[in-house]
Formats: C-alpha cells, sequence, structure tokens
C-alpha cells in the first residue's frame, strides 16, 4: 500500500494483497474465545468514534465514486457511524453489558430451563454483513436462577459485534456459566450468513449450526432431551 493508501502489485509467495486477503477471510478461523480488541479501544468517546467513522465512511463513499451532495446520500457517512456504535456494534463495549439480577430458585426447580428461538443479528468479521439467526440456550439451575429475558440479553449482547459464530457460541454458553455459577448449561445455533448467500458461493439455501455443551448436557440422554425441545 503506497503513501496515498492505494494497494500496489506487492505479492508473497506468489500471491497478490487481494488473493491472501480473500483466502484469509474464507478460512473462517478465529484466534481466541475473546473478541481481538486492542488495548485503546475505549479511549475514544462514542462521540469520537462516530465523528472518526463518519469521515472514513464518506471518504469510502467518494471512492466509490458517490455523489455525497445527492439529498439521499448526504447523511448516510453519519447514520452508518452512528449504527455502527450505537447500535450493531454496540456488544463491543463492556460499559453496555446487560445486568443480570439473580433470583433463588424457591420452586426448587432442578430440570432444564430451554429459551429457545432467540433471534439475533451479528455481522461476519471477514466482510462486515451480516449473520442472521436463531439460538437456543438452556441450563439447569445451581440455585440461582434469572429473568427469562436476560438470556435474550446476554444473546444480543454477544451478537452485537464483529463475530465468528464458533466464538458467539462459546461467549453466549461461558457467560451464562459464570452468571449462574453452573457448569450445566448448552447452547445451539442456527444461522444464516450473508457472506455466503450474498457474495462469494451465494447460496441462498444453506444455513451454519454451531453447539457448545457443558457439564451434564454433556451426557447423551440430557443433550437428547434438549434436542428433542429445539427442534
Amino acid at each position: 500500500m503506497n503513501k496515498n493508501g492505494t494497494i500496489v502489485n506487492d505479492k508473497i509467495n506468489g500471491h497478490s494483497l487481494e488473493e491472501l486477503a480473500f483466502a484469509i477471510g474464507e478460512e473462517h478461523t478465529g484466534t481466541s474465545y475473546d473478541t481481538p480488541l486492542r488495548k485503546d479501544a475505549f479511549d475514544k468517546t462514542d462521540d469520537e468514534k462516530i465523528r472518526t467513522i463518519s469521515w472514513h465512511f464518506e471518504k469510502i463513499m467518494e471512492t466509490l465514486g458517490l455523489d455525497l451532495n445527492d439529498d439521499s446520500l448526504r447523511g448516510t457517512p453519519l447514520r452508518v457511524a452512528h449504527m455502527y456504535v450505537k447500535e450493531i456494534f454496540s456488544g463491543l463495549d463492556p460499559a453496555k453489558k446487560p445486568f443480570i439480577a439473580l433470583f433463588e430458585n424457591k420452586y426448587k426447580y432442578n430440570q432444564m430451563l430451554v429459551e429457545k428461538n432467540i433471534t439475533f443479528y451479528s455481522n461476519c468479521e471477514h466482510h462486515f454483513v451480516p449473520i442472521i439467526g436463531k439460538a437456543h440456550v438452556s441450563y439447569i439451575s445451581s440455585g440461582k436462577i434469572i429473568g427469562l429475558s436476560k438470556i435474550n440479553r446476554i444473546v444480543q449482547y454477544y451478537a452485537r459485534r464483529p463475530q465468528v459464530q464458533e466464538r458467539l457460541t462459546i461467549q453466549i454458553a461461558n457467560e451464562l456459566k459464570s452468571v449462574l455459577n453452573t457448569k450445566d448449561v448448552a447452547v445451539v445455533i442456527d444461522a444464516v450468513h450473508l457472506c455466503v448467500s450474498s457474495r462469494g458461493v451465494k447460496d441462498i439455501q444453506s444455513s451454519t449450526i454451531t453447539a457448545q455443551y457443558e457439564g451434564l448436557f454433556k451426557r447423551e440422554d440430557i443433550k437428547n432431551e434438549f434436542l428433542a425441545f429445539i427442534k
């Protein structure tokens, strides 16, 4: 890339930078259970981030040849920046993590609780296009319970960031184990990736399923009971 921000025809092991970028993205690999963030990720305020993203997105639109003097396009950079920071990537900010109140399991309910078909919208971290799916979550109480809506909020919080589906599945499971102080947690996610359906191979029929089973849910009978519920 030269000083003007233009990619030049460099090659690594005979492959162009463009070829390498696509190859890395298509491998669909993650590096850790945690979302990769820089140490200075929260040094800027939301307003500062919005201003910076708006400026850069304006340059992207100009590079694409769009006329930002048009009434329909004039406010787009700011709208996109606000959407990124305040909405679809708001799960990056730990300050926006939902508060989860715990309650005593006064009913002594010791069977699995299942919350299924939790709709979520996320974004593929390789192409920044939507992931649209359903999460099915279950836990067995170790003495504490949480409000049902809080399960949905946990799913939404971790979905609202650039994601890999495998990582999203694990993050939801780990959060539930931590909040509820139980090992007995299961998460299944079934999602459509627009990086598959709207570009590349353009397969509109396929979906991706990931699962994380912990504690008692590793037992075949418990796992099969959970899977029967979510079917």
